[in-house]
């Protein structure tokens, strides 16, 4: 019924997954990575992609009846029975319709993580009258990243992070040559960064500004500045926002970002 498939097949070209590929990005840069689980049907209309210890993407097309998905979700809870999956991340109705199945199985339990907002730019909008530039960042940014990514990850989940222990992924990001910072007075005040490209789409992530500079457009600023270079790949821009984030979300409609839908993030308890 289901079967492992190798990254670059077709069922991440066909016409329904890439219908909905905004939502589902994410699958793109999962299925490329050697290692990660990839499972699909022989009629492509289910695809299932994780790394070991992460929460499983689950898209089902669109295509599919209400019973043969219900069907392929009581399959596919079963194939996968034995193991131990942290969670699961789809459109709501699916994440929810695997979790009950796939926990009763377990005789375990789910809540909500992260509800996302799902967004794609066609066509920039650039914010007017906010000081500052776009800079590439460089391997000498490396402990403001950090800083920042601390900041960040505080913002998210409400715990406190140390700077030192981010250190190691902010020279990554800056040695990439994908971290991007919002420069004000030869201060960075803000950053982003393209986290991945796939065929149509590049994904922003890590849009973060410290709280004593936020309210002054520097965010809105600098993901506008991103989403730029990447149209002039011929390239949409696309991003996840938390749905709780009314501000964030604020942000990116004001520059241009369409709302393509929304994921639910799911933990298994």
């Amino acid at each position: 019924m289901f079967e492992h498939f190798l990254a670059g097949d077709g069922v991440l070209l066909g016409e329904a997954f890439v219908r909905d590929e905004v939502k589902f990005n994410l699958i793109h840069m999962i299925t490329g990575f050697e290692g990660n689980v990839r499972l699909k049907t022989p009629e492509n209309t289910l695809v299932l992609a994780y790394s070991q210890g992460f929460r499983p993407w689950l898209w089902i097309s669109y295509e599919v009846s209400h019973s043969e998905k219900e069907t392929l979700i009581q399959e596919l809870a079963e194939h996968l029975k034995d193991e131990e999956l942290p969670g699961i991340i789809s459109e709501p109705d699916i994440a929810r319709r695997f979790a009950e199945v796939f926990c009763q199985g377990k005789g375990t339990s789910f809540h909500t993580h992260l509800m996302l907002e799902v967004y794609h730019c066609p066509a920039v909008h650039k914010p007017i009258n906010v000081e500052g530039h776009v800079v590439q960042a460089s391997i000498e940014d490396a402990p403001l990243i950090a800083k920042f990514l601390a900041g960040f990850s505080e913002d998210a989940f409400g715990k406190p992070v140390d700077p030192k222990d981010m250190l190691s992924t902010a020279e990554g990001d800056a040695a990439s040559g994908q971290m991007y910072l919002w420069v004000v007075d030869g201060t960075p005040v803000s950053m982003a960064k393209i986290a991945h490209r796939s065929p149509r789409h590049a994904r922003i992530n890590d849009v973060y500004t410290p709280r004593d500079q936020r309210k002054k457009g520097y965010a809105s600023a600098i993901v506008a500045a991103i989403c730029e270079r990447v149209l002039e790949e011929r390239l949409i821009p696309m991003l996840y926002a938390d749905g709780h984030n009314p501000a964030a979300n604020k942000v990116y409609q004001s520059i241009g970002f369409v709302n393509a839908g929304r994921m639910n993030d799911l933990k298994f308890d």
